[in-house]
């Protein structure tokens, strides 16, 4: 059973830091080697509880990462990590019982670079159970492998991460050029490098709460788009086409509404966009009766009681249009500064 370091990046998690390094604290792993937090500048109460923390367990350690963003946090931590396993964390997450013990099983009967669960998501408001059940078509998931919770075998990134130390050591831990996708960017380095050996679990379970809000959600998936854009500079081969879709979807339906407003032609774009929206209301209707009840009962965390059907239904649909327009944002911007001001990074 190799020894493991838990790495955490936090900022501002004054409300689940507890929660998460108890979680890891009491596992049924017999080889935690230590859980390292990487506190981003937190103005809460966060790296006071980390502090209290560690004084009565020593395996707890607070590191501080003055450039803030996640990609610096890791490489900080994997410099320090004393495990030979490696186990990325969140510093919001719900985390099975059994989530570091499964990892570890996956990772060693696999033989893989890095193995991890599919992103699930649970949801205490109307925005964020629209989003979670966004990502449960493909209009929302763009058929990204890891998004899909029965799903088992090869895929191109996993939803945080298990790696040997070592490896991440040798080819250079995360990219802080990229601020955000990150993870895919190291992965697509794993199996260049290694071959096919990034591993999806059912297994392994963890879960996501996504943005409470419509702004947030987008400022999120904007940030997504610019990462997106920094990982096929990077990596033009190997990037999954899914990065390209929301931009090239959206470029294609803006040419045309500027084509049908200069030309004598009438080109019918209204026609067109009504049928799409259409298309994403019924999409978001078929995932709504499919999931509705499993959804409740496994994702819903809310106080109050979980929204209906048809609130479900409108705010699935907006968040697909929200994501997908946040997306093709920051790809563009992020495109722009290349092309205008030759900006190679974030």
């Amino acid at each position: 059973m190799p020894s493991v370091t838990v790495g955490i990046p936090v900022l501002n998690e004054e409300n689940h830091i507890e929660r998460v390094l108890s979680g890891f604290l009491d596992t049924e792993y017999p080889n935690l080697q230590e859980i390292l937090v990487a506190d981003g500048g937190s103005t809460d109460r966060t790296k006071e509880i980390v502090q209290e923390i560690s004084q009565k367990d020593e395996r707890v350690r607070l590191i501080d990462n003055p450039e803030q963003y996640q990609s610096f946090a890791l490489n900080r931590m994997i410099e320090q990590a004393k495990g030979e396993v490696f186990l990325r964390a969140d510093g919001h997450c719900l985390y099975q019982e059994d989530y570091l013990k499964n990892n570890i099983e996956v990772f060693l009967e696999t033989g893989a670079k890095n193995v991890g669960g599919s992103q699930r998501y649970v949801a205490s408001n109307s925005i964020q159970a629209g989003t979670a059940l966004a990502v449960k078509s493909f209009l929302g998931n763009g058929g990204a492998k890891y998004m899909d919770d029965t799903y088992e075998g090869y895929a191109d990134t996993v939803f945080l991460g298990c790696f040997w130390t070592k490896d991440l050591r040798e080819i250079g831990g995360f990219n802080t050029k990229n601020i955000t996708n990150q993870d895919s960017e190291l992965n697509l380095r794993l199996i260049e490098n290694f071959g096919e050996s990034v591993f999806v679990s059912p297994k392994i379970k963890s879960w996501y709460y996504p943005r409470d809000s419509y702004t947030k959600l987008f400022k999120q998936y904007f940030r997504y788009g610019r990462g997106r854009f920094l990982t096929k500079v990077l990596h033009p081969k190997s990037s999954p086409i899914r990065g390209l879709t929301p931009f090239l979807f959206i470029l294609s339906l803006v040419i045309y509404l500027i084509t049908d407003l200069m030309t004598l032609t009438n080109l019918y774009f209204p026609y067109v966009a009504g049928f799409l929206g259409a298309v994403v209301l019924v999409e978001s209707l078929r995932v709504v009766l499919s999931n509705r009840k499993e959804f409740i009962k496994e994702n819903w965390t809310g106080e109050r009681k979980p929204p209906g059907s048809v609130s479900l239904l409108l705010h699935m649909a907006c968040s697909v249009i929200v994501m997908q327009v946040g997306h093709f944002s920051g790809f563009l911007y992020q495109l722009f500064r290349k092309v205008f001001f030759g900006v190679k990074g974030w």
